[in-house]
């Protein structure tokens, strides 16, 4: 059961601060369609405030279509797909919406170009928030459908993939998971992922990711197919308080750092660079800290939970972080055969391909695709 949180000294209306718990609930996957909603008197007293408060909050939500009344469950969330009527409004809703956030994008500025990239952005961090989410209250999909598991190293070109893949594709279900790049070829070698998102740096010869591949799944005939070249490097707050430029500065007592875990290939990267530079982990702080995402490590950099994190371009500019390169790299997907040449994974290869989806990896900022979708088949 969530908790309900108000902040009596934040310059937001506590009524607003309901509404906007509420959406975020509900865009979460916490409140579903037809959830059952506190009383008035309930929610008032867990939050210990006036009961007009909650009152304007759920009326706000009602005209916006969010919450309704039901004769027998009193308020509940709305959203339900099922009912014909309800259908036309709700697409509607849906338009009108998006039409007022775009019409207030553009007049303070910004391009389609840069509104579509923030909105891909945004939506990947929800994707996977909405996930984990789903991961931890145990939710699973049903139906007949075709499957596709990706396991690997995390990166929002290819969440903008999969994305794509489901949205134009609805009778495949992509299942995606981060445990790093070596934890995807170890995946496909086993049989347990159809593909593998990896950037691994060979440290003897200095190539990327097909030293790999030739190593551990040395006796599978594999498709890599190239998603993107990519900017690694440092996030830090606005203004970069504690001044921080190089790698150098993590071993600094007063910066505290953001990890990715092990087996990932920013972690291969990052360990390879400070032997390199003669840096012992434990001369850094917060070195034993791992998360398992570019955004979770840049949201953790905006939370104040850490002064710098190492990540792509894309996830620092998704959370207004200041961004210094480190490295450029080298991003590619590891499909055995036998699925790459599979009707199932056509959709996934024509959008890769695409000029479209290029144009949009491009404009995340922080990636080269002048060669994505190139594809060397290795046995």
């Amino acid at each position: 059961m969530f908790e309900w949180k108000i902040n009596s000294r934040s310059q937001i209306p506590i009524y607003q601060q309901i509404i906007d718990q509420v959406k975020q609930l509900i865009a979460n996957n916490t409140l579903k369609p037809g959830s059952q909603m506190p009383t008035v008197r309930k929610l008032s007293s867990i939050l210990r405030i006036n009961p007009a408060t909650v009152a304007r909050a759920y009326q706000e939500l009602e005209q916006e279509g969010i919450l309704g009344a039901s004769r027998r469950r009193g308020t509940i969330v709305l959203g339900e797909t099922d009912s014909p009527q309800r259908l036309p409004l709700r697409q509607n809703r849906l338009s009108n919406t998006v039409n007022s956030l775009i019409l207030d994008a553009l007049s303070l500025g910004y391009t389609p170009e840069e509104l579509e990239a923030a909105f891909t952005l945004q939506l990947a961090r929800w994707r996977i928030q909405r996930e984990i989410q789903a991961a931890l209250t145990g939710a699973t999909k049903t139906g007949e459908k075709n499957i596709i598991r990706i396991v690997g190293s995390n990166d929002l070109a290819l969440d903008l993939l999969v994305s794509r893949v489901k949205y134009e594709n609805p009778d495949i279900e992509v299942q995606i998971t981060a445990a790093g790049s070596l934890g995807g070829l170890l995946a496909v070698q086993e049989g347990k992922a159809d593909m593998a998102g990896i950037h691994l740096l060979d440290e003897e010869t200095g190539e990327y990711n097909y030293p790999y591949v030739e190593k551990i799944l040395k006796h599978m005939e594999v498709a890599v197919v190239h998603l993107a070249d990519r900017i690694q490097g440092l996030m830090v707050l606005k203004g970069n308080p504690k001044h921080i430029v190089s790698l150098e500065d993590l071993k600094r007592p007063e910066v505290t750092f953001s990890n990715r875990q092990k087996g990932s290939g920013t972690r291969v990267w990052l360990d390879y660079k400070l032997r390199e530079l003669g840096i012992l982990p434990n001369t850094i702080k917060g070195y034993n800290r791992e998360l398992d995402t570019h955004l979770a490590v840049a949201l953790s950099v905006l939370k104040g939970e850490a002064d710098v994190g190492l990540g792509i371009q894309a996830a620092a500019t998704s959370c207004g972080l200041e961004f210094i390169p480190a490295t450029k790299e080298r991003f590619d997907l590891v499909i055995p055969v036998i699925h790459y040449r599979s009707q199932t994974f056509a959709p996934i290869l024509r959008i890769v391909q695409s000029e479209e989806f290029k144009r949009v990896v491009k404009e995340m900022g922080g990636y080269d695709i002048s060669q994505t979708g190139e594809t060397v088949l290795v046995k």
